[in-house]
């Protein structure tokens, strides 16, 4: 079941998950409405929704156009849905709560361009667009999706797909259970049984969490940034917390935890500049680029890479890539390896030229070397999988810094290793091996077929003692790691490379 689920999740980009998720739960109260079984006027919710679309969607065509930047859809159509959710449904005739809808639309959309530093902006739009609702035109959000008991299946089945796809259970878990926390310390205890029950079934917790927690643009990227954050918001959740007089919504502990996150996590957005195209492997480019500053990050980590397309597919105009270059090197590279039915992404990026830009931002990632500079490693890398250790590698090379790690590296064929010359000069300066697992046409001192854990035992006796970095298509990264469980390797001792929107 959970493999079904995975290979459904692969296909799909993290922000389309998202967009569907929103769909299902509005279709599901516009069908509950009708029966009665959620207290909105179906015909106002559906005039809502499309009122919000065409305010979001104008309001960012208006702000991309000014600001010269790529217009990205499906972050519109999810703001809108998302605020759909949480502000109440409003006639046709009620002129007063239309104005008040626009206005959510407006400040929401905006924020991205107007409050952002670097190209970065600092707070969730939706939570923005209400609390600037709330306390301007005292117009504040019910979160009624999260009280109705008869969407609350929809609300967690869709939710927890999220979670699965993003990897985020360690943010929504110290979330729920620090605002659990927070809320039965604030609770007399005769009351707990009540409170519970309410902030489980008929709270915007789980919805919260699901969606607005789970925002990679304004959460921390790095896992205890991320697990502070939570515990931040969780905190300011619970309904009893106040300074004084003023008592928080979700939303305003949601705003307060997003500046923690622009003060916990790398800054601003990248117009990068293309300055040439490699030829890596067969089908397999790099794209060097020019950054107008100094990228810091580390080896191994990605970026989100954002294109204008004139015409998208369902995958939408933003993709999650390992950056391939080092941080020692002056330019950004980015390997990409095209296919036949390749995405109208990549066939945009396929017909970049010298001068062309992309948008880089959002980076984030811990898939990178160990602060322990004697912890032996292993690298198990497949196809085009091998792009965040030919950062780590080139890394090592530049800082002449010696590590006991050996590499496996799977292709089909000859003409699908990449990075030779990487490769070539770790062995040669830094003593780092290389083993190549070829599948069809291996070459003598080449391990004829895939690896499995046969090679393992053979080139890496002391499997044991190490760590295990795996980086390829998600089919082999899972079954590898099942295999060296199997072989007594410790799960702690296994690292996958990750991250959302792998479709």
């Amino acid at each position: 079941m959970i493999r079904t689920v995975d290979r459904f999740l692969d296909h799909q980009t993290m922000y389309r998950l998202v967009l569907y998720y929103l769909i299902a739960l509005l279709g599901a109260a516009l069908v509950l409405g009708f029966f009665k079984l959620v207290p909105h006027d179906p015909v106002a919710l559906a005039f809502t929704t499309g009122l919000m679309l065409a305010a979001c969607w104008i309001t960012n065509r208006v702000f991309a156009y000014v600001f010269k930047v790529p217009a990205n859809n499906e972050s519109v159509y999810i703001t809108a849905l998302i605020l759909a959710l949480i502000l109440d449904p409003v006639a046709a005739t009620d002129l007063k709560g239309i104005g008040a809808v626009v206005f959510a639309c407006v400040w929401a959309i905006s924020s991205k361009f107007i409050l952002a530093i670097g190209g970065k902006h600092l707070f969730n739009p939706a939570a923005l667009g209400v609390a600037l609702t709330a306390l301007l035109l005292d117009q504040p959000a019910t979160w009624w999706v999260g009280g109705n008991l008869p969407l609350l299946p929809v609300v967690l089945a869709g939710g927890l797909l999220i979670v699965r796809k993003l990897r985020r259970l360690d943010l929504v878990a110290t979330f729920v259970a620090v605002a659990l926390a927070t809320i039965l310390a604030t609770t007399e205890p005769s009351q707990y049984a009540t409170a519970l029950t309410e902030t489980l079934g008929s709270s915007p917790l789980l919805f919260f969490a699901f969606v607005m927690l789970t925002e990679p643009l304004t959460a921390p990227t790095t896992r205890w940034p991320r697990i502070a954050f939570a515990a931040i918001v969780g905190f300011l959740f619970a309904p009893n917390i106040h300074v004084g007089s003023f008592y928080f919504t979700p939303e305003l502990a949601l705003l307060a935890g997003n500046l923690f996150a622009y003060a916990a996590g790398p800054k601003g957005r990248f117009v990068l500049t293309l300055e040439r195209i490699e030829q890596s492997a067969v089908d397999s480019y790099d794209f060097i680029f020019r950054s107008p500053r100094k990228l810091a990050f580390q080896a191994g980590q990605y970026l989100e890479w954002t294109l204008g397309l004139d015409r998208s597919d369902n995958r939408g105009n933003r993709r999650y890539f390992t950056v391939a270059s080092a941080p020692t090197e002056q330019s950004v590279r980015l390997g990409v390896k095209f296919y036949p039915q390749s995405s109208a992404f990549k066939q945009a990026l396929g017909t970049m030229k010298p001068g062309s830009t992309i948008h880089a931002s959002q980076l984030a990632g811990d898939f990178t070397l160990p602060a322990n500079r004697e912890t032996k490693i292993a690298f198990l890398a497949g196809g085009i999988g091998i792009t965040p250790f030919r950062s780590m590698l080139q890394y090592l090379i530049d800082s002449h810094e010696r590590r006991p790690i050996v590499v496996l590296y799977g292709v089909e064929t000859q003409q699908d290793i990449a990075y030779r010359d990487v490769l070539g000069t770790a062995r040669r300066e830094l003593g780092i091996r290389t083993v190549l697992a070829v599948a069809r046409g291996a070459e003598r001192g080449q391990y004829p077929g895939y690896i499995d854990a046969r090679l393992v035992r053979l080139a890496i006796p002391d499997y044991l003692e190490r760590t295990f970095y795996i980086s390829g298509p998600q089919a082999m990264v899972k079954a590898l790691r099942d295999k060296l469980l199997a072989m007594g390797v410790r799960r702690s001792r296994i690292k996958v490379d990750y991250f959302p929107g792998f479709a």
